[in-house]
């Protein structure tokens, strides 16, 4: 993925929310809960940074996420 096809994802998703975001962004941006969004940084899937007891995780993170979970299961459907 290019630079610029980068730079276009990051102005059209989660366009609302900040640059860098907490653990509670991340829930409403996924839709998912407290315990999976922990899980996430956990195990590696999302990469956060932990600034005194909270996470903070930048949004573009967030964003490569994203496509990886999307071409994983575009890949599996291939197959």
């Amino acid at each position: 993925m290019t630079k610029i096809e980068i730079n276009e994802l990051y102005r059209l998703m989660f366009s609302d929310y900040p640059d860098i975001i907490n653990i509670e962004n991340l829930q409403s941006m996924l839709g998912i809960s407290r315990h999976t969004a922990y899980a996430l940084i956990d195990n590696g899937s999302l990469s956060g940074i932990k600034v005194g007891k909270a996470y903070r995780i930048p949004k573009i993170n967030v964003i490569k996420y994203v496509l990886s979970v999307s071409e994983d299961r575009h890949n599996v459907q291939e197959i």
